[in-house]
């Protein structure tokens, strides 16, 4: 199959070739002639299978169809849950539209909102935006939902995560009830399919991959240490092996600081990304990441959330996810296009059961390491760490001075009925996101 059989516009095949694409991926394949059709779509799919543009692509074909000479009101809206998968779909619809007479323009929280309230004073067709910026434009009048004619809910699974449903559902009624409604999401769970049948009106189901599938081109390992010798570890691996680009997870902020500072004393090239850190710093580790003057970038699951690295070789846990569903999303960062990947999780006695789940979700015993100098430490309990009551304590311990008896109040966040725990520990991430 190839794109031109696909039904898409003859400017949109022109921006397709230049960048090199000549068959469309299988969520691309199934995606976009549904939505061609006007249909409202469900779709379902991993990390790095170009779901993007199963999207803006057709997207962009209706509306050039009617293009707006003059005012141009807002006609589609995709909505986000970070500021970098923000940037990244907005580049993708910039690009994908070159040859087209349509503006486009992306709003996020953590910059000025004067240049972003300017452009779309000056019309825009396509706006991408989180869901805090966006709100708060729209109760300043700023901007304005009701000609939306194509809705499109992007890494609708972790919206719910990171406890964004009051949001989508306020932003719901702020556009017309007459339109198409696209949702994307990497898992099809019970609470992703109850969204769904509030937003879509008989929509099309389609399907990439296998629900909670990890990519054949991923080499995964496990490297069984004592907790305490993780970071000397972690910093041989990347040394010895004279890896150049690294993705590295960590459960909290404040571990991913601590990672960064050590390696950095240790001569590699590292920088941390996660909620606390700002646009200007995030933007600023990222780019050096991709350029290749960076060689670690540690990130929080959510910080790293729709981060588009080509060709990433290796993706380390330096602690595995609790949540079992983290692990496919994190790994599927590489072994992308094609292209071989490595993912390799160290593991302690306390992660030991969060193992066992995801060796259940994903269907494979993964294969055991232990390098001699980092074994594990035989007397460690196995009892797993109680990830809220880690995470709060971890909390506490950041707090500045003065702060310790500050309300809690603002670490809550809602996901209609979701685990109250797993949403508290996110909600910062979520705020800073915004």
């Amino acid at each position: 199959m190839s794109f031109q059989s696909l039904g898409l516009s003859e400017a949109l095949l022109k921006a397709i070739s230049k960048k090199g694409y000549t068959t469309p991926s299988p969520i691309q394949a199934k995606a976009i002639p549904p939505v061609l059709e006007g249909h409202d779509v469900l779709a379902s799919a991993q990390t790095g299978t170009g779901k993007t543009a199963g999207f803006t692509l057709p997207l962009l074909h209706i509306l050039s169809e009617n293009p707006k000479q003059k005012f141009r009101p807002i006609r589609a809206l995709i909505l986000t849950p970070t500021r970098e998968l923000a940037a990244q779909v907005y580049a993708n619809v910039k690009e994908y539209s070159e040859f087209l007479n349509l503006r486009s323009a992306v709003i996020f929280g953590g910059v000025n909102q004067k240049p972003q309230a300017a452009t779309i004073r000056q019309g825009v067709d396509v706006l991408v935006a989180t869901p805090g910026r966006l709100i708060d434009l729209e109760s300043q009048g700023l901007l304005s939902l009701k000609r939306v004619e194509i809705f499109v809910l992007d890494e609708a699974d972790r919206m719910l995560d990171m406890g964004f449903l009051r949001d989508i559902e306020r932003v719901m009624k702020l556009m017309p009830d007459k339109r198409q409604n696209l949702m994307f999401s990497a898992t099809f769970s019970k609470d992703i399919k109850k969204l769904a049948q509030g937003i879509l009106n008989r929509p099309v189901q389609v399907e990439a991959t296998p629900e909670n599938s990890t990519v054949d081109a991923i080499k995964q390992k496990i490297y069984r240490v004592a907790k305490a010798k993780k970071t000397d570890l972690i910093i041989k691996l990347i040394t010895d092996g004279n890896w150049k680009q690294v993705l590295v997870f960590t459960r909290t902020k404040h571990g991913a600081n601590k990672l960064v500072k050590k390696m950095i004393s240790d001569g590699i090239k590292a920088a941390a990304i996660h909620g606390n850190k700002s646009q200007g710093a995030r933007t600023k580790a990222l780019a050096g990441f991709k350029s290749g003057s960076i060689s670690v970038l540690v990130a929080t699951d959510i910080a790293a959330r729709g981060l588009d690295i080509p060709l990433l070789p290796h993706v380390i846990n330096y602690e595995i996810p609790n949540i079992s569903e983290d692990y496919v999303h994190r790994i599927g960062r590489t072994g992308r296009a094609g292209a071989n990947g490595e993912a390799i999780s160290l593991v302690s006695a306390d992660e030991t059961t969060f193992l066992r789940d995801i060796q259940k979700l994903i269907g494979m015993k993964l294969p055991v390491e232990i390098l001699e100098g980092f074994e594990p430490d035989p007397n460690a309990s196995t009892a797993p760490i109680k990830p809220g009551q880690n995470r709060r304590n971890q909390s506490r311990n950041n707090k500045p001075k003065g702060e310790k008896n500050k309300s809690k109040s603002n670490t809550t966040s809602n996901s209609g009925g979701r685990n109250r725990s797993r949403n508290r520990n996110r909600s910062n991430d979520r705020r800073s996101n915004s």
